[in-house]
């Protein structure tokens, strides 16, 4: 039985693509199938010319409860390291996606669970949900991209926090420091298929080609993914919404 379902959504198949958590007899643990799971999904998506990704969970009020420890515990030293840094890799290659990925956290994510949600561009969670990386309560530290994707989006200090304490947080908490863009009362993933135009993959491709660059290559790295916006049907579909005053209707194309 499959771990990790996909599914399309739209007016067109390819619209959004959407990863669906389903092990609910471990609260979506992540363990040797799974990521296996994830990595042939993750790879199908790179053929694809999708919209955005969408990453949710079949089980009500859990996201992931993290790495499975059950496996953990029958897996030699040279085993466990192997098996994190294949999940640090995966999860940078979900990162690596050329089209945006949002998290629908609708209750717990902890340590790699939330790892997987911090691989993705952006994250909304239930007021409900549970956060936090509390690897160091089980004397060891995230490995799967935790340490330095936290630090990086809500800064060192914080970031040092929540690790050291193994602190849980819930989705307005979350909010407030930046963890999560955004929290809300009711169906995270409704609001997560509120998916922009193909110009957000261009602004993806804008953000992290420039990372870590200086300024003026940078915006020369924003006016190339600029004018691929200029000749979609997208773009056009803007400026009539816009002089008709309606919303627009995007196709991604």
């Amino acid at each position: 039985m499959k771990n990790i379902l996909v599914t399309g959504f739209g007016r067109i198949i390819e619209d959004v693509k959407i990863i669906t958590l389903d092990r609910p007899h471990r609260k979506n643990a992540i363990g040797k199938n799974m990521i296996k799971e994830l990595q042939d999904v993750i790879n199908e998506l790179k053929k694809l010319d999708a919209r955005a990704v969408v990453v949710h969970s079949a089980i009500e009020n859990v996201f992931s409860a993290g790495a499975d420890l059950h496996e953990r515990l029958e897996m030699n030293e040279n085993e466990v390291v192997a098996f994190v840094t294949l999940l640090r890799e995966t999860f940078t290659q979900l990162e690596e996606l050329k089209m945006p990925t949002i998290a629908c956290i609708n209750g717990t994510a902890l340590g790699g669970g939330l790892e997987l949600a911090l691989a993705c561009d952006l994250r909304i969670a239930r007021k409900e949900a549970k956060m936090g990386l509390p690897e160091t309560n089980l004397a060891i530290i995230p490995g799967a991209g935790g340490t330095q994707r936290l630090s990086r989006l809500i800064g060192t200090a914080k970031a040092k926090e929540l690790i050291f304490l193994g602190k849980i947080l819930d989705g307005r908490r979350a909010a407030d420091i930046g963890l999560v863009n955004e929290f809300v009362e009711g169906d995270v993933f409704e609001k997560g298929l509120l998916i922009g135009p193909i110009a957000i993959r261009a602004a993806k491709a804008a953000i992290a080609e420039a990372a870590n660059v200086d300024i003026n290559t940078g915006l020369k790295i924003e006016g190339h993914c600029y004018e691929k916006t200029v000749p979609t049907e997208d773009r056009l579909e803007g400026l009539k919404s816009f002089q008709e005053s309606r919303s627009p209707q995007y196709t991604g194309k």
